[in-house]
């Protein structure tokens, strides 16, 4: 791979529409590589050079693409990954964003739409990691510390796992520090999802978000739920004075 072309891992099983995708993004500048399985996907992806982005289909003959993405955000790679599917379900949506993924396409699609979405990613991640001002993209409050150019959280100075989607609530939170966000924003702003009537799937981020982060979660100081209208993230609340 020339260093002036982005680089694409296209993981896709059925071999006329990992062709016809790799022809198209040849013409539009990449350098291509396909994979029809899960196992081919992380010989390819174990190489010294990474790649700019990765077009993962979810349905594959050895493993879900859900996994392969676990898998990757587990060791610390966050290439953006664009999932493909047949599957048009929101809880599959809910579950492929969960995972690590950075955008969720449905079959059947509109090539320039991929195209987009795929240009959108990379400019994404590249603007992330060349910030040059820490402040912006570290967060600190309570014992927690966030780095949200290299992905790092740590309490106390141990590391936490967050999922990308945690990550990116956290994210959204922090900037709009203080004001009421409601459930329906927070659902279309860091899960894309529009009319989608369970509420309850931000509840039980901004749970988890509690555990980690809280040293009480039944008693929150920074994740907190304003009755009837959504959350709030307070950074730096007041310190609880002893009676």
């Amino acid at each position: 791979m020339t260093d002036d072309k982005p680089s694409l891992l296209i993981v896709e099983d059925e071999a006329h529409l990992a062709r016809g995708l790799r022809l198209n993004f040849e013409l539009e500048g990449y350098e291509v590589e396909t994979a029809a399985t899960g196992r081919e996907a992380f010989a390819l992806l174990a190489r010294a050079r990474p790649h700019s982005a990765i077009i993962l289909d979810v349905t594959l003959p050895d493993m879900d693409g859900f996994e392969i993405c676990r898998r990757l955000r587990e060791v610390g790679d966050y290439t953006p990954v664009i999932m493909l599917t047949a599957r048009s379900l929101t809880e599959d949506r809910v579950e492929g964003l969960e995972s690590g993924a950075d955008d969720y396409l449905t079959k059947p699609f509109e090539l320039d739409e991929l195209v987009a979405r795929v240009r959108s990613a990379i400019r994404r991640r590249s603007w992330e990691q060349q910030q040059a001002d820490p402040t912006r993209w570290v967060l600190a409050f309570g014992r927690a510390r966030i780095d949200f150019s290299t992905h790092e959280v740590t309490v106390d100075g141990r590391p936490v796992h967050l999922t990308k989607l945690e990550l990116d609530l956290v994210r959204y939170f922090a900037q709009h520090p203080g004001r009421v966000i409601s459930r329906e924003e927070l659902l279309q702003q860091v899960w894309k999802l529009r009319n989608h009537p369970n509420t309850r799937t931000v509840d039980n981020f901004v749970l988890r978000l509690r555990r980690h982060f809280e040293d009480d979660p039944q008693a929150p100081r920074h994740f907190l739920s304003v009755r009837g209208a959504g959350y709030r993230f307070i950074p730096n609340p007041e310190p609880v004075t002893q009676r």
